[in-house]
C-alpha cells in the first residue's frame, strides 16, 4: 500500500509515520533463516510549495466572489498529485488510485472504509487543506473524494490524513503481528491486565479480577465476552 500525503508541514506528518508500527511496516528486515521482508507500506510527502511558479512560494489566494480568509490554489496541488502518482493518464489507471481530500463536509470516514480502500487500492492521496479550504477544482479535476474524521472542525488536514494512514494501514497483511491485534475482529469487554497484580492510588487499592489469576481459559474467555 502507497500512500501520498499532500501537505504543507511534511515534517509534522513525518514524525508520526516513521514512528512504531508504521514506521517499521515502512522497513524492509531481514526474516528467520536470513530471508527479506519486504515493506508494507510507503509513506510520501508533497509539498505544494514546492509546485509553485510564485517566487516567495505562496499558493494561497483571495477567494473569488468575497469572504473571510485565503483559499489554497489548485494549480500547486494537482501539480504535486501529478508528481506522486505519475502524469501519464494510462498509468494512472492501472495504478488503483484513490484520491481523498480532508473535509469536515466529507464523508464519514470509518473501520469499514478503511477496510475497503486496503482491498481496492494500491495508491491513496490524502490531501491536506489550510486556511479557508482548497479550490474546489481539484475536486473536480482529480474526482477526489471528501473525507471527515470526525463532526469537528481542525486547524488543518494533516491530523486526519494521519488518522486514516493509521487506520488502513492497519488492515494491509503484515503490518500487525497477528491477525488477533485487530480490535475490530475481536468482542471483548475491553478489561486487559498486567503486571503487578496489585496497585495503590489515593489509598486505594485496584486488583487484577481473580479469573484473570485462574488459569482457566474457558472463564477468561467468557468473562472478556467472547
Amino acid at each position: 500500500m502507497n500512500f501520498h500525503v499532500i501537505t504543507l508541514f511534511p515534517e509534522v506528518c513525518k514524525a508520526y509515520t516513521d514512528a512504531s508500527v508504521l514506521g517499521r511496516a515502512q522497513k524492509t528486515d531481514k526474516g528467520k533463516g536470513a530471508k527479506m521482508r519486504g515493506k508494507k507500506i510507503s509513506v510520501n510527502y508533497y509539498n505544494p510549495r514546492d509546485f509553485t511558479k510564485d517566487k516567495h512560494k505562496k499558493i494561497d489566494d483571495k477567494p473569488y466572489g468575497g469572504g473571510p480568509g485565503m483559499v489554497m490554489q489548485a494549480h500547486p496541488i494537482l501539480k504535486a498529485w501529478q508528481k506522486a502518482v505519475g502524469r501519464k493518464t494510462k498509468a494512472i489507471k492501472q495504478k488503483k488510485v484513490k484520491t481523498l481530500i480532508m473535509s469536515p463536509r466529507g464523508k464519514q470516514f470509518t473501520n469499514s472504509m478503511a477496510k475497503k480502500l486496503a482491498k481496492k487500492y494500491d495508491h491513496i492521496v490524502l490531501i491536506s487543506g489550510r486556511y479557508e479550504g482548497i479550490d474546489y477544482r481539484v475536486n473536480k479535476a482529480l474526482k477526489a473524494e471528501e473525507v471527515s474524521v470526525g463532526d469537528y472542525v481542525l486547524t488543518g488536514g494533516e491530523l486526519p490524513a494521519l488518522s486514516i494512514i493509521d487506520a488502513v494501514s492497519r488492515q494491509v497483511p503484515g503490518v500487525l503481528g497477528t491477525f488477533e491485534s485487530l480490535e475490530d475482529e475481536r468482542t471483548t469487554n475491553g478489561e486487559v491486565y498486567t503486571r503487578p497484580e496489585s496497585i495503590e492510588f489515593k489509598n486505594k487499592k485496584y486488583t487484577v479480577p481473580k479469573v484473570f489469576l485462574s488459569g482457566n481459559h474457558a472463564d477468561i474467555e467468557k468473562y472478556r465476552g467472547r
